[in-house]
């Protein structure tokens, strides 16, 4: 189950979240990062990368890890790393866009993707809506949010958050950037 507004801090609360053990982090993960992003050993235990001079701060979640926040300087763009209680990301999607999940009437659904490619299991979440409790007005706010297995075999997400007024691949990228980087904790991962 989701809050309300789809783009606050939320974490699943269903008790399973085991996956196959055969997972591992996504194809797209790089050897090198890219240009502007610091690799980032979180508190939490795992690893993921982020902007250069990003800030971070943790809120207590319903289900595993700390919900685990990275914000630009200006407070205007967010990656947001949480543990995702459904078996599946597939199931987790399909509870939070279910009408029996609560949704801000601005809510709107850009696209649905399946990323599952040779042993990596994900998928990723487009949506936009208007406004986000706790945050700066930015306008539209563009929401990618990918739900993946990692190489534990535990199921994470990764959302990332930004204005729509300055087009939607920056966002992506972001999304991209972290996921590929990511190391769950005590994971063996290449970088």
């Amino acid at each position: 189950m989701t809050p309300t507004d789809p783009a606050d801090t939320y974490t699943s609360q269903s008790p399973t979240g085991e996956v196959p053990d055969d997972t591992s982090s996504p194809s797209l993960t790089a050897a090198q990062l890219p240009t502007g992003y610091d690799s980032f050993d979180d508190p939490q235990g795992f690893r993921t990368a982020v902007p250069d001079g990003w800030d971070r701060d943790s809120v207590p979640s319903e289900y595993g890890m700390d919900v685990v926040n990275f914000r630009s300087p200006d407070g205007e763009q967010r990656i947001q790393v949480f543990e995702v209680a459904e078996a599946t990301p597939q199931e987790s999607f399909d509870l939070f866009l279910s009408p029996d999940t609560p949704k801000s009437d601005s809510f709107r659904q850009l696209g649905r993707e399946d990323l599952s490619d040779g042993d990596f299991v994900g998928e990723r979440l487009e949506y936009l809506v208007d406004s986000i409790r706790g945050e700066p007005d930015v306008g539209t706010w563009h929401v990618v949010d990918t739900r993946f297995a990692a190489s534990d075999g535990t199921l994470y997400a990764v959302a990332v958050y930004g204005s729509d007024d300055d087009g939607r691949s920056d966002e992506i990228e972001m999304a991209d950037t972290a996921v590929g980087w990511f190391c769950p904790p005590g994971g063996t991962c290449a970088g």
